[in-house]
């Protein structure tokens, strides 16, 4: 049976004595403990500030719970050795308190003032679990003025402030020892749920030991996404942080205009490291572009678009849709070429969805054909989008030759640095 006791504050619980089984006073509460790797939420071991040094009082043996007395059901002498060292732990006070987390409900980084705790009887002992974290004033004041003012005129001062509690669920931990990492197994599984531009919003608010640790631990697509949303100078100093294997991991993911441009900012040793580490395909892909100049139509283009020969039918260019790994901001219009590979028409995605399966794609084609030679500069390719009211544009080489495509998300990045 479980049963809830109300909420308790880490802060009120530091210091508190333990009793043993015999009413002997065992030691006082050092640390609260948790194991991540086997339960993110619940209190794994007490650690006990003893005259033999510090020990754990186990979950288990945890009988009551008060805000300055913690009841053992074994005596002091069963009581393990704690080290510092405790592989596997996590230490509330050590590791939470004062530390910058992620809220990944709030789309913010925020520090903690107070750990927020929920004790439940189970049976004939005490189960502590984690509920949420304490980011507000109300935490933070009464830490400063615990011991100083009396309890009972403290209680009634923090009853005048409202908490601001974070759930639990909703907290992402950050740890910069790769080691750390791994035994605790703290993962970005939350953070890598928000949108990109959350995700970059966040990561720019942080410390760049604290960047790296985000993007060692990021699934590589989600951080290759996360990655185009921030600053050039950020990018790569992120990017600088990492091994050049793992760089290469995110960059494989990147859209190709988007890698091209990293790399280009990159020292070119660095630059070459990376591109050393990628797969063939992706690699050719971002080195035809760095050819480019940056600020040209061909330097701002991505090679990731689809094009057709005129005679395909609407079926093939669905089967080819579902095979398509690129962005899908490329996807709101299809090209037709000619055998020389020259562009000689677009079909509008809503065509093709509307369309039989044996329709000829030439017959969806619509007028007039816009391109952009890949010299275009970066105004004269930003007046065709106004212009036209374009979501893509095509870009030509001299021959007529479609050898990429500008979405209006690299027009508007485009102009974030014109303005």
């Amino acid at each position: 049976m479980l049963k809830s006791m109300g909420h308790l504050a880490l802060s009120e619980l530091l210091g508190s004595t333990v009793i043993d089984p015999t009413g002997v006073v065992a030691g006082r509460v050092r640390e609260l403990a948790i194991a991540p790797q086997e339960d993110p939420t619940r209190i794994a071991a007490v650690v006990v500030r003893t005259r033999e040094g510090d020990r754990l009082l186990p979950r288990e043996a945890l009988e009551a719970v008060q805000e300055r007395r913690f009841r053992s059901s074994i005596r002091l002498s069963e009581f393990p050795l704690f080290a510092n060292n405790a592989e596997g732990l996590l230490l509330l006070e050590r590791d939470l308190l004062d530390q910058q987390i992620i809220d990944v409900h709030g789309r913010k980084v925020v520090r903690v003032n107070d750990v927020d705790l929920e004790p439940h009887a189970v049976n004939q002992h005490i189960v502590l679990r984690i509920s949420g974290v304490d980011v507000g004033a109300r935490g933070a004041i009464r830490r400063l003025l615990r011991g100083v003012v009396p309890r009972i005129a403290l209680r009634t001062l923090l009853d005048q402030i409202p908490p601001r509690i974070i759930p639990w669920e909703f907290v992402d931990l950050i740890e910069t020892d790769p080691a750390r990492r791994i035994k605790l197994r703290i993962e970005h599984q939350r953070l890598s749920r928000l949108h990109p531009a959350d995700i970059a919003d966040i990561v720019e608010e942080l410390a760049p030991a604290e960047r790296e640790a985000v993007f060692e631990t990021l699934d590589e697509e989600v951080a290759a996404h996360a990655l185009e949303e921030v600053s050039p100078k950020l990018q790569v100093s992120i990017v600088e942080s990492l091994d050049s294997d793992r760089a290469a991991d995110i960059v494989e993911e990147m859209n190709p205009d988007a890698a091209a441009d990293l790399l280009a900012d990159l020292p070119e040793e660095t630059s070459e490291g990376i591109l050393e580490e990628m797969a063939p395909e992706e690699r050719k892909d971002v080195e035809d572009l760095l050819e480019f100049g940056e600020h040209t139509a061909a330097g701002r283009m991505t090679t990731d678009f689809l094009s057709f020969s005129p005679h395909a039918t609407v079926a093939d260019a669905i089967e080819a849709l579902r095979e398509f790994s690129g962005g899908a901001e490329t996807l709101n219009t299809l090209y037709l070429v000619d055998k020389e590979e020259k562009v000689i028409g677009a079909v509008p995605l809503a065509s093709i969805v509307l369309a039989e399966g044996d329709t000829p794609l030439e017959k969806l084609a619509v007028e007039p054909l816009i391109t952009c030679p890949a010299s275009a500069n970066e105004r004269e390719v930003a007046e065709l989008f106004d212009k036209y009211n374009l979501v893509v544009l095509p870009v030509v080489d001299k021959r007529g030759v479609l050898v990429g495509v500008i979405t209006a998300d690299d027009v508007i990045a485009m102009l974030r640095k014109l303005l």
